[in-house]
């Protein structure tokens, strides 16, 4: 009996009730179950009594007793107890609980996935760093936990598209072709330049395609740099983003929104409708009657548009494309834009609901107990290179990802290339090895999946292990409603334990020991473990972590 079969029992048996006359009310859209954290009161619990208690005029454990009294006739259901005040712990039996093996093994890598965000198309904008350098170290935990973000969403049913955010428009883009071009000259950077070795190694590129960049009038030369270096850099990004596992359905550039003339479209419209009213030579939002703290200038008193009005043209655009849902991945200094873009659909007469942002909070490396803080590369910022290189793809993602985005991240890299059970990424990854290994093995005694006796999965250990990996369908649901797939992380931590203990049991084990014959306990055993390689190998996928073979 999976967790969502228990649910549907637990609605039946309130149902039944209710047809009774054993109390009044009606039956519930859900009911949720938990594992208790003391495996002795069972396998599930609920408080589904709790919740009909008000309405019915009874006390919850009257209601409880009722339903407990309906439970205990289900089928798969060895025990059911009231506790507290009304809560009921829930015991499946050893064959109903064991069926659950062979339902994730039949699922395969579908198993965990849901359809609580079906029809839903959902725009997710993630790391969109300036291409003027290569990506710090914020934007590689924005690619790690927004990539690993959208896997999730589309685990629950949502068509999601990737989507980055060209920033190629504005003073950055001039300052970085300046910076460009002093280096070819072999001159120091601008005051408000970009510095680095990376600047240099763009400069010669550039010199590459163009040899006569030089030779060109300043002006004419520095727009060569500009064009020529922006398509360089962002060409190394998307490439250090490929390298990273993270990839684009959408580039979108800045600058086509002003070539396009898509943002003097979306000014004049919100002239049209009276959201922008002119002051001081300017034109401002009115963005304080829709939740901002502050109206916001849109159009320059010197006739230029302010950087809003990219993101007034970019919203509707987005809306233009189908998307009923607009995630926005933004770094630490950016919580302004909270207020702001959601202010920015209701002047447009959206619902503001379409605009959700996600504040991620700064990375710091810490190696030898000391912070990590000069790049050989980069110069003042840490890159992705530099953590890739320290620790490898899938440790910098898991790492990355395992941390709730709105704190402050320390990344200890001594811990991060140890092969130990304290190293996170390695304790979940050799779980998953362990469980190939022990299929390998089950193998050479003739051992498979078939000949399943579930109702042998009848030590304390199957049982813990068997609800852990029920869990997973709830947790992969969570992680995408409150748009947290570290959730997903410290659920394969805790899994990954719960498994090396069930491993360790002498009554758990696929393979007999020495000369003993194969029994069928060990079949039905070989099925849980394939079971929990199953569970592994999907969760790191939704985290972009590989799930090796060996190790």
């Amino acid at each position: 009996m999976t967790p969502s079969e228990l649910s549907q029992a637990i609605l039946a048996a309130v149902a039944a009730c209710l047809d009774a006359g054993d109390f009044t009310g009606t039956t519930p859209d859900e009911a949720v179950t938990e594992r208790p954290k003391n495996p002795d009161h069972g396998d599930y619990a609920t408080n589904v009594a709790l919740r009909l208690a008000k309405p019915a005029g009874r006390p919850p454990r009257e209601v409880a007793e009722a339903i407990a009294a309906r439970l205990r006739e289900t089928d798969g259901i060895a025990k059911v107890e009231v506790a507290g005040p009304g809560f009921l712990n829930i015991t499946l039996s050893a064959a109903s609980l064991g069926e659950l093996a062979r339902a994730i093994v039949t699922a395969g890598a579908t198993y965990g996935h849901g359809t609580d965000l079906a029809g839903r198309s959902i725009n997710l904008e993630f790391v969109s760093a300036n291409p003027t350098g290569p990506v710090h170290l914020g934007g590689t935990r924005w690619a790690a936990v927004g990539d690993s973000l959208a896997r999730v969403l589309q685990a629950q049913g949502a068509a999601v598209t990737r989507e980055y955010y060209f920033n190629d428009h504005g003073a950055q883009i001039d300052r970085f072709a300046r910076s460009l071009l002093a280096a070819a000259h072999g001159e120091p950077a601008p005051e408000d330049g970009y510095g680095g070795a990376y600047i240099g190694e763009i400069a010669t590129s550039v010199l590459a395609v163009r040899p006569d960049a030089l030779t060109l009038p300043r002006d004419e030369a520095q727009e060569v740099f500009r064009s020529t270096g922006v398509d360089l850099m962002f060409t190394e990004v998307k490439q250090s983003l490929h390298d990273f596992g993270v990839d684009f359905d959408v580039y979108f550039h800045e600058n086509s929104l002003h070539e396009s003339g898509a943002v003097e479209k979306a000014v004049e419209e919100l002239k049209a409708s009276g959201n922008l009213f002119f002051a001081d030579g300017a034109w401002w939002l009115k963005s304080t009657d829709y939740g901002d703290d502050k109206d916001r200038v849109v159009i320059k008193s010197d006739g230029n548009a302010a950087y809003i009005a990219g993101d007034l043209a970019y919203f509707k655009d987005k809306r233009s494309r189908g998307f009923d849902l607009c995630i926005y991945f933004l770094g630490a200094d950016h919580h302004g834009y909270i207020s702001r873009l959601k202010a920015a659909a209701a002047a447009f007469g959206d619902d503001p609901a379409t605009v959700e942002v996600l504040i991620g909070q700064m990375v710091n490396l810490v190696k030898d107990g000391k912070p990590v803080r000069m790049s050989k590369r980069a110069g003042t910022v840490i890159t992705m290179e530099d953590l890739v290189d320290a620790v490898g793809v899938d440790a910098a993602r898991y790492s990355l990802t395992r941390s709730a985005i709105e704190t402050t991240l320390d990344i200890d890299l001594d811990l991060l290339t140890k092969k130990s059970n304290d190293n996170p990424v390695f304790y979940v990854q050799y779980a998953h090895a362990r469980t190939r290994n022990v299929t390998r093995n089950a193998e050479t005694y003739g051992i498979g999946l078939d000949g399943f006796q579930p109702e042998l999965l009848d030590q304390p250990a199957d049982a813990a292990l068997l609800t852990a990996l029920g869990e997973f369908g709830r947790i992969v649901a969570q992680a995408a409603e409150l748009r947290a797939p570290h959730r997903i992380a410290h659920y394969l931590e805790s899994l990954a334990g719960i498994y090396h203990r069930w491993y360790d049991t002498d009554e758990c084990r696929v393979t007999p020991r020495g000369d003993a014959e194969v029994t069928d306990g060990n079949r039905a055993r070989a099925w849980l473990n394939a079971a929990t390689t199953v569970v592994l190998a999907n969760g790191l996928s939704l985290l972009g972590v590989s799930a090796p073979e060996r190790m």
